[in-house]
């Protein structure tokens, strides 16, 4: 049996906790945050309001941080060096710099300790069949990817319903650290890493913030193949169509179904070898079937405790949320400066940079600091 502790009891944290009735093998024997009443609906459980105290209690094997984004990273080190097992929420840190960080204190940590993200999107079934054809090698070489993900429809009043949202203090950047962690990471878990971004921010475009909440971003890949990711919170209805092209063929999954339009034949062969100056490339069309959208949230918690009991791989390590992180600071680095940026990206020039944006920000809702979000902060999405 894990004993568990949540720090963060917001949107989030407090949904962690009321599934745990139906995660085996775990009970909830802490919770942590600075608002105390947030806690109340817990009253059989220990309530902490500093995530150190309740990490030193002894009372838990394992931690899952649901904290802004800030306390990830110091809230999970601290976990790591006192011997707990950690899950973190999305992203796994604000940046490049800070993840590189908190996998260190987990390296440092030794053998056994599991170390999971809360990647729920991974178990959805759509994507896990996309990735199984573009890894078979089915799609052939990949040639181009596109994924607009517009449907991520924000407020006003979701913006202003904290302070640390929508702040580089307390967010460390807008739709790309908040909505679209998930996104980036399945566009690098099916495709890969670029290794070029040019983007395109808008910053407050739609909001009273200060944060970006319109991207249009280009990438190139080490083969050549190029991509393009649109994504913002400020368009309604919104679209959310995934597009990916290979020499055999292409991908699409948008509407809730995967769509395989396969070629009969190499197209680089056909464009080699064909006599015919208009030449077409047969093709059989594929539905891919698909049922439900996978355990989400619920089946990533179960696999991390799974991992801890019967050393079960994780669906989703927390060292590969390093990528989309990279990728969206990235995104927000070659916006700010105007030029297209190679990856690996530099983490210490993104960390004095953001270090700057916070410095130099007027923004009157910012009122979070990064000082003040690791001990456990109110949480929601």
């Amino acid at each position: 049996m894990v004993r568990l502790g949540i720090v963060g009891i917001g949107n989030m944290g407090s949904a962690h906790a009321g599934w745990m009735p139906q995660i085996k093998n775990v009970e909830l024997r802490a919770i942590c945050d600075i608002d105390e009443s947030k806690m109340d609906r817990y009253p059989d459980v220990p309530h902490y309001k500093d995530s150190a105290v309740m990490i030193r209690s002894g009372q838990i094997d394992a931690v899952l941080v649901a904290t802004p984004h800030y306390g990830h990273t110091t809230i999970g080190i601290d976990a790591l060096q006192n011997g707990l097992h950690l899950l973190v929420e999305k992203p796994v840190s604000v940046h490049k710099a800070d993840c590189q960080r908190l996998i260190q204190a987990y390296d440092q940590a030794g053998k056994g300790r599991v170390f999971g993200a809360m990647f729920n999107q991974r178990t959805d079934p759509h994507y896990q069949a996309i990735r199984r054809v573009v890894q078979s090698g089915e799609l052939g070489e990949i040639q181009r990817t596109n994924w607009i993900i517009t449907d991520w429809f924000r407020t006003e009043t979701y913006y202003s319903s904290g302070g640390w949202r929508a702040t580089w203090a307390g967010e460390g950047g807008g739709v790309l650290l908040n909505q679209c962690p998930h996104n980036l990471d399945l566009f690098q878990w099916i495709c890969g890493m670029p290794s070029r971004v040019r983007a395109f921010c808008g910053f407050g475009k739609y909001h009273n913030i200060e944060v970006e909440d319109e991207v249009t971003a280009f990438l190139e890949y080490p083969n050549g193949a190029t991509g393009v990711f649109v994504t913002t919170t400020g368009e309604a209805p919104g679209t959310n169509r995934l597009e990916i092209v290979g020499d055999r063929g292409k991908i699409v999954y948008e509407n809730g179904q995967v769509v395989f339009t396969r070629t009969e034949s190499s197209v680089t062969e056909v464009k080699n070898t064909s006599q015919e100056s208009f030449a077409t490339v047969p093709t059989w069309r594929c539905e891919i079937p698909v049922n439900g959208y996978g355990g989400q949230h619920q089946a990533i918690l179960q696999n991390f405790i799974d991992a801890i009991e019967s050393g079960k791989p994780l669906l989703a390590p927390a060292v590969e949320g390093i990528n989309s992180v990279e990728l969206a600071n990235a995104m927000i680095l070659s916006s700010l400066i105007g030029e297209t940026v190679d990856l690996p990206l530099d983490a210490a020039a993104y960390e004095a940079k953001l270090k700057s944006l916070i410095a130099n920000s007027t923004h009157a809702k910012q009122t979070v600091t990064v000082e003040s979000v690791d001990m456990g902060a109110s949480f929601g999405r």
